[in-house]
């Protein structure tokens, strides 16, 4: 919900907010609808993207009712489809600072921009 407060900033990066979670579709719909969420929430209710983004949470084996549940992370993907910057911790009270990912957002939108790249 904090990315919300701050979706103005990444607007004026020219950057597109969407959050993930093993939740279903409609249980997205409805939390976006209560908390106030206008960025997209999408579905990752089979863990594959959780498996392949390395962020599994491995306390849940397949079939309990909380498998698929993702350690909290922030990835920039730039505009290649490039995963340029992962911020993720096992531990979900550990955050990373929002000033932390703005900063890393900025260098990679300036960059998109010029043609470098974050990952010379």
């Amino acid at each position: 919900m904090e990315l919300s407060k701050a979706r103005d900033r990444f607007d004026a990066l020219d950057i597109n907010v969407a959050a993930i979670s093993y939740d279903s579709v409609e249980a997205n719909s409805l939390f976006a609808s209560e908390f106030d969420i206008t960025y997209p929430l999408l579905s990752d209710s089979n863990a594959v993207h959780a498996i392949a983004f390395g962020i599994l949470n491995e306390s849940y084996p397949p079939g309990h009712g909380a498998y698929g549940v993702p350690h909290p992370g922030i990835f920039l993907v730039n505009s290649a489809g490039i995963v340029v910057e992962k911020f993720a911790k096992k531990n979900y009270r550990e955050r990373p600072s929002l000033t932390m990912v703005l900063e890393a957002a900025a260098k990679m939108a300036a960059e998109d921009q010029s043609g470098d790249s974050l990952l010379n």
